[in-house]
Formats: structure tokens, C-alpha cells, sequence
């Protein structure tokens, strides 16, 4: 259920404000409401691209992976709400999603997938033949992943799998072909959606329990804080070696203190029994994203 997502439930957010009545449901099916998990999925390949830069990052690539991001990342929360949506009705933060509440049909919900998977389709297509490959491959990823919470208390890492996929497409779309700075990349990043979307499976650890839904909030239980911790550290070692594979210059090194700090912030304030605290610490990994941008850009640049 997490999808590195966002709840339905807030009605003070600005779809509720501002998007005629009609639309609402079908914004809130997209996460519309809650562009956190946007920028999760951006990132990577956002990363990739500077990464893979002799330079500076290519502002039409990086255009078209804020589009896909938003796209993908919209098709991806349909999927799990189609499959989810029996679970999702039994848990608080979830069951007034559109097609728990029946807000939406679940005919309704596989025409709006096809669109989007259209609409994916025809920013990939921009992309050079290699990097529409390693994207077209990724389908596979984003179809299995609703599936593994039932029978896995690893569903994180199968979130892992997909959320940073664009780290591949980011680098061949520059490369045309897939580098050991990529894969370095790609493995760091699962790391590090298994840190973030187990502090966001906290929210749900009591109903998860109840509902028999699998998570590594379950899993890990107590020792859930230092593990978290371990999953970021081995991020930013495997980011460093990606740099270094990329031959990224001191600067790049230097300003890994910052995702570093906000890492330690992370572990060491989260609060696993508050759901409000989970939330804020979950979302503030779009501010990881900007660190590590800018660090992968200034040892390419300077």
C-alpha cells in the first residue's frame, strides 16, 4: 500500500481547493495531492543524467524525465490501487482512496491506466533506441510490485527495484548503453528506497498487522532505526563509488555531507510510532534528491 505514496484523505490540499469536482477523484487516483512520490521517481534519473553529463546535464532530457516521472509514477499508484483496493478499504489512511470508496469504477480506473501508459509511452519514445529499451523493461517491475506485500516482508525492496530504474534509462539516454557508474547508481538507490518507504510503512504497521499486509516496518520491528540508518549508509557508499566510477571531481565528495546530515536528522528524530512524524521524514527525501543533484553537477562542473 505504500507506493511511496501519499493518502487521499487530505481535503485541505489543493486539489480539494481548486480542481472542480469531477476531476477530484481522478487526481487523487494519480497522487495528484501529494507530489512526493514524483520526485522520488525523478530523481534517479535526474541523477543519472548529470551523472553521466561531460557537463552540464542536458535540460531537454531532464524535461522529459520530470514528465515521465509524473506520468509513470501516476500509472504506478493506479496499478496499486487496483490491486490494493480490498486492502485499502480496510485501513484508515487509505480507504478513502477512489477506488476503495468506489468514487471510481474499477472499468473507470483500467481506461485512465491505458492513458497513462500512453502518455508514458510517448515521452520514452523521445529517448535515444537504448535508453527506450532499458525504460520499456521496467514495465515488468511496476506490474509485480503490488503483489509482493502479500507474500514478502520485502516489498520495499521490489519498490526499490522500480522506483530507481531511470537511473539506468538516465545514463543510457546520455550513454547509450548502460555504465558501471549506472549500476552503482541503481543498486545505491535501492538502498535508499528501502530506508524512506520503511519509514513510511510505519504508519500503517497496525492495520498491516491486522490485514495480514507485509512490509519491512514489520519486519524490522525495534531494530527498525538502525537498520533504516544502514540502508542510507549504504547509499551514499555506493553514490561515492558511482562518482568515482564517473571520474567526479572533490566537490561531488564534499557536499555528500549534506544528504549525509539529513540522513542522520532522519534516523535519529523519527518518531516509528507517529504517523505525522513518519510522513514529514518520508517526505523530506525529495530534499535528498536536491543534495545529491547538486553534488553530482558540481564534481562534473567545477
Amino acid at each position: 500500500m505504500t507506493q511511496a505514496g501519499t493518502n487521499t484523505q487530505q481535503a485541505t490540499g489543493w486539489v480539494e481547493r481548486y480542481a472542480p469536482a469531477a476531476a477530484r477523484p481522478w487526481l487523487y487516483l494519480a497522487r495528484a495531492n501529494g507530489p512526493a512520490g514524483y520526485w522520488l521517481l525523478m530523481w534517479p534519473c535526474w541523477w543519472a543524467t548529470a551523472l553521466a553529463a561531460a557537463g552540464w546535464p542536458d535540460l531537454r532530457l531532464l524535461v522529459l524525465f520530470l514528465v515521465g516521472a509524473i506520468v509513470m509514477r501516476s500509472a504506478g499508484c493506479t496499478v496499486n490501487d487496483i490491486m490494493d483496493r480490498d486492502f485499502d478499504a480496510k485501513v484508515e489512511r487509505t480507504r478513502n482512496r477512489p477506488l476503495a470508496s468506489g468514487a471510481i469504477s474499477l472499468t473507470g480506473a483500467l481506461v485512465f491506466l491505458v492513458v497513462l501508459l500512453l502518455l508514458g509511452l510517448a515521452v520514452l519514445v523521445q529517448l535515444d533506441r537504448a535508453a527506450v529499451l532499458v525504460g520499456a523493461a521496467s514495465l515488468g517491475l511496476v506490474a509485480i510490485y503490488p503483489f509482493m506485500k502479500r507474500i514478502t516482508y520485502w516489498p520495499q525492496l521490489f519498490l526499490g527495484f522500480a522506483f530507481n530504474w531511470g537511473a539506468l534509462v538516465g545514463w543510457a539516454a546520455v550513454k547509450g548503453e548502460i555504465g558501471l557508474p549506472a549500476l552503482l547508481l541503481y543498486a545505491g538507490g535501492i538502498a535508499w528506497t528501502i530506508g524512506y518507504d520503511t519509514i513510511y510503512a510505519h504508519q500503517d504497521k497496525t492495520d498491516d498487522r491486522q490485514i495480514g499486509v507485509k512490509s519491512t516496518a514489520l519486519a524490522f520491528g525495534s531494530a527498525s532505526r538502525p537498520l533504516i540508518g544502514m540502508f542510507y549508509a549504504l547509499f551514499l557508499i555506493a553514490l561515492a563509488l558511482a562518482g568515482w566510477a564517473a571520474g567526479l571531481s572533490w566537490p561531488f565528495y564534499a557536499l555528500l555531507a549534506m544528504p549525509a546530515a539529513h540522513f542522520a536528522w532522519q534516523v535519529t528524530t523519527a518518531d516509528f510510532d507517529d504517523p505525522a512524524s513518519c510522513r514529514r521524514r518520508f517526505v523530506s527525501n525529495g530534499q535528498v534528491g536536491v543534495l545529491v543533484f547538486a553534488a553530482i553537477v558540481a564534481g562534473s562542473v567545477l
